[in-house]
C-alpha cells in the first residue's frame, strides 16, 4: 500500500488534459454485453474501476483488449454466469451488470455493490424497473437474483431521479420487447454519451437528456465504435485546483456546457475564467470571496464536487456554506481538513467554513473518492508536507493524478506505506 506526499506551495502553470469521464465508463463498459459482435470504446480513463470491469467480462467470458485508452470487447462468446462475489463487490458502478446482462440472457446474480461509503444509496428505483420490465427479483444471500422470462416494455415512473436507475433501465429496456417510457429521467451528460453508445449499437432510444425517456426494444444490437466525453467531474478537480493554487491553469478536453454551475460559482468568488470549445483557462484569484453552494442533481452543483470545493474555500474571505441535498453523509472530509488547520463545522447537510485560513500539512486519510481529491486540493494549499493514506480511493477515479499535478509543477510523489504504519491503519 501507499501513501501519497504532497509539499504544498508551489504554484500550478501550465495545461493539464482531462481524460474520459469515469461515470460513464463504468456504464459504457457494460453496456458492451448487450451486443453480438465486438464494441471498441475510445478515450478510457486508466483507473482501477475500468480495469475491475475489465476482468468482471472476462469472467463471464468476453475477450476484452484495453489498449492506450481503448478497449474493444468480443461479447460473443458471454455467458450469463453469477457474480456474487470477488470483484463485483469492489466497485458500486457494478449494478449496471444488472440492466445489461437482464437485456441480453434475461437473467442475472450480481453480488450487491460496492464503491464509496456515502451512506444509503438503495437501489429500490433500479429494482422497481426491473420488476415493471417483467423480471422476479430477489435478495438471495447478499446478491441480488434476476429472472424474467421475457422482457417487455413498459411505463416507469421513477420516485426520485437516478442516473443509475435511469441507465440501469436502459440497459434492460433496449432489447425488450415493446415500448418502455422512463418518465422523471436523470439529465447527466453521462445518460447521454451511454444513450448514443446503444444508439450506435442499433437501440432506438429518443429523449436521453430530458426527464422522459422513451424506447423501442429492439431484437439485437451490434459492435460499434464509440468516444466517451471527457470526465467533467475530473475537469471541475482541476479547475478548482487551479483556483485554489494556479498561477494560470489551462484545462484541455473539457465541455464547459457540463460545467455551467461551477463556472458561475467560481466566478462568483472572483476566480478568472474563460471558456473556449473544449478548453477552460483558470487564471490566478487575488482574493476569494466566500460563496454558498447547494449540491442539485444535473444541471445543479455537482455533488462530487462539493467535497473539493470546500477545501478551495478555507482560503476565501468569510463565511461560506455547503449544503449537500444529495449525500447528507458525504462530509468525512471535514475532520480531516480540520486536522491542517481548517475552521470547519458541520450542521446537519450544511458544512460551514469560515476564513480564510492557512492550511498547514498533517497526517489525513481518504475516506472516499472525492474526498481524496478534496485533501489533495488542501495538500497543494497548505505550509509543509501532508500525507494522504487511502489512495485506493483516489485511484478509482483519477488517471495519472500525480504525473499530471507534477506536469503543472506541483511536489508530489508515491511512498510504499512501512510496515509501522500498515500496522497502525489495521488497528485503527
Amino acid at each position: 500500500m501507499e501513501k501519497l506526499m504532497i509539499a504544498g506551495g508551489h504554484p500550478l502553470k501550465g495545461t493539464v488534459r482531462i481524460s474520459g469521464a469515469k461515470n460513464s465508463a463504468v456504464a459504457l463498459i457494460p453496456a458492451t454485453i448487450l451486443a453480438d459482435s465486438p464494441v471498441t470504446i475510445e478515450g478510457l480513463p486508466d483507473i482501477s474501476d475500468v480495469q475491475i470491469l475489465k476482468g468482471l467480462l472476462e469472467e463471464i467470458g468476453g475477450t476484452v483488449d484495453f489498449t492506450d485508452n481503448n478497449m474493444t470487447v468480443d461479447p460473443s462468446s458471454m455467458i450469463s454466469m453469477p457474480l456474487p462475489n470477488g470483484k463485483v463487490k469492489k466497485l458500486r458502478a457494478s449494478y449496471y451488470l444488472m440492466g445489461a446482462m437482464l437485456g441480453r440472457f434475461n437473467k442475472a446474480v450480481i453480488g450487491l455493490p460496492g464503491g464509496c461509503h456515502l451512506g444509503p444509496r438503495p437501489i429500490d428505483q433500479h429494482i422497481k424497473g426491473f420488476e415493471a420490465l417483467g423480471a422476479s427479483v430477489t435478495n438471495e444471500q447478499g446478491a441480488i437474483y434476476l429472472r424474467a422470462d421475457e422482457l417487455h416494455g413498459a411505463r416507469i415512473y421513477l420516485d426520485v431521479v437516478s442516473v443509475g436507475a435511469t441507465i440501469n433501465i436502459m440497459l434492460a429496456a433496449v432489447r425488450a420487447k415493446g415500448r418502455t417510457i422512463i418518465e422523471n429521467a436523470a439529465k447527466e451528460p453521462e445518460i447521454i454519451d451511454v444513450a448514443t453508445l446503444l444508439t450506435n449499437m442499433g437501440a432506438r432510444i429518443k429523449g436521453a437528456g430530458t426527464d422522459v425517456i422513451r424506447i423501442d426494444g429492439v431484437e439485437h444490437l451490434h459492435g460499434c465504435q464509440h468516444t466517451i466525453i471527457p470526465d467533467r467531474i475530473e475537469a471541475g478537480t482541476y479547475m478548482i485546483l487551479a483556483a485554489s493554487s494556479g498561477d494560470g491553469v489551462l484545462i484541455d478536453n473539457v465541455i464547459p456546457h457540463h460545467l455551467e454551475s461551477l463556472i458561475a460559482k467560481l466566478r462568483e468568488m472572483g476566480v478568472q475564467i474563460e471558456a473556449g470549445d473544449d478548453q477552460v483557462f483558470v487564471g490566478p484569484a487575488e482574493k476569494m470571496k466566500a460563496v454558498d453552494i447547494k449540491t442539485l442533481v444535473y444541471p445543479g452543483f455537482p455533488t462530487d464536487l462539493q467535497q473539493p470545493l470546500t477545501s478551495l474555500l478555507t482560503g476565501s474571505e468569510g463565511t461560506s456554506m455547503v449544503t449537500d441535498t444529495i449525500y447528507g453523509a458525504r462530509f468525512k472530509h471535514i475532520d480531516e481538513l480540520r486536522r491542517m488547520n481548517a475552521n470547519i463545522k458541520v450542521e446537519g447537510r450544511s458544512a460551514i467554513i469560515n476564513g480564510p485560513i492557512k492550511l498547514q500539512g498533517a497526517k489525513v486519510k481518504a475516506s472516499d473518492l472525492r474526498a481524496g481529491a478534496a485533501l489533495v486540493i488542501a495538500g497543494l494549499m497548505a505550509e509543509g508536507v501532508t500525507e494522504v493514506t487511502g489512495l485506493e480511493h483516489i485511484d478509482r477515479g483519477y488517471s495519472h493524478l500525480v504525473e499530471k499535478l507534477n506536469g503543472l509543477g506541483a511536489t508530489i510523489w508515491r511512498e510504499k506505506l512501512s510496515d509501522q504504519e500498515l500496522e497502525q491503519m489495521k488497528n485503527a
